[in-house]
């Protein structure tokens, strides 16, 4: 390649580079900011004014609630993983149907997939909150609740995401353990589900990533403040002007908030870069 191409295309890829790394290290840089200011021009604060108080408030005091960040982050994770579980195995399970067996009505059922994907979780909070409301109080303010309303949004993707994959293990296999006197159930369980393990890894992460990050549902649902998750304390400390908002401890959050998602990426890294890979051709 010459070398003015390579400079070209080394240029293009350091601008991205920092396009992408100017947020996080402006958030950083807020986080150990002691004049808790908003000032998006100061990446990194002078020294006289770097500081790690917003992190120690945000661990002893997140909220004005009395709720502790470990009780927060233990009610995320709980709802997350149960998020995430709930999808994956009920979207592996139909997704295995969809793609293997022909029936009557399964064309339509996959275009009604679709179009509860193109609708915005926001449209089906009326209904989900009076569903919920109807069957029990207690249940539509719980932390079952609210994973039952966002499994029922993750799950359509889960399923179309899943059904991609699966359509690209050969049926030859099926069929060859099917000859071997395998039935449906241990061919599912002990040939495409290992197979399958990268699209369930994505699959799990980004039903894990949207547990994690949601907050609408929450805020018209959950009412107890011990059932409260670490996204909507977040977003509770975003004030009506700018000067009601604690930019230091605000960042400090969002950082913390981030930090787990970021552990899961990396250690199942290759998974899920194989898993968006290999579904996309047959």
């Amino acid at each position: 390649m010459p070398l003015g191409k390579q400079l070209l295309y080394q240029a293009v890829c350091l601008f991205i580079a920092l396009t992408v790394l100017y947020p996080v290290a402006w958030i950083v840089g807020m986080s150990i900011n002691g004049r808790n200011e908003y000032r998006p021009r100061d990446i990194i604060p002078p020294i006289e004014y770097m500081s790690l108080e917003a992190y120690g408030r945000v661990l002893t005091e997140p909220t004005a609630n009395p709720v502790s960040f470990l009780e927060l982050a233990r009610n995320s994770l709980m709802l997350s993983t149960g998020v995430a579980l709930a999808a994956m195995l009920f979207g592996v399970s139909a997704a295995y149907v969809l793609s293997r067996f022909e029936f009557q009505g399964r064309r339509i059922l996959m275009m009604a997939f679709i179009g509860v994907l193109m609708l915005p979780s926001i449209a089906t909070i009326a209904p989900l909150f009076v569903l919920l409301n109807r069957i029990s109080f207690s249940l539509r303010n719980s932390l079952f609740g609210v994973g039952l309303a966002m499994t029922s949004t993750a799950l359509p993707f889960a399923i179309w995401n899943l059904k991609g994959y699966l359509d690209t293990i050969p049926k030859d296999l099926s069929d060859a353990a099917l000859i071997d006197g395998a039935n449906f159930n241990q061919t599912f369980i002990h040939i495409i589900l290992p197979l399958a393990r990268p699209a369930l890894v994505v699959t799990f992460f980004l039903s894990f990533l949207t547990g994690w990050t949601e907050f609408a549902l929450s805020w018209q649902f959950l009412t107890n403040p011990k059932n409260f998750t670490l996204a909507m304390s977040l977003w509770n400390m975003t004030g009506q002007f700018s000067g009601d908002t604690p930019w230091s401890v605000f960042a400090a959050m969002s950082l913390m908030v981030s930090l787990p998602v970021a552990i899961i990426y990396l250690a199942f890294q290759r998974q899920l870069v194989s898993g968006l890979t290999l579904g996309a051709t047959k």
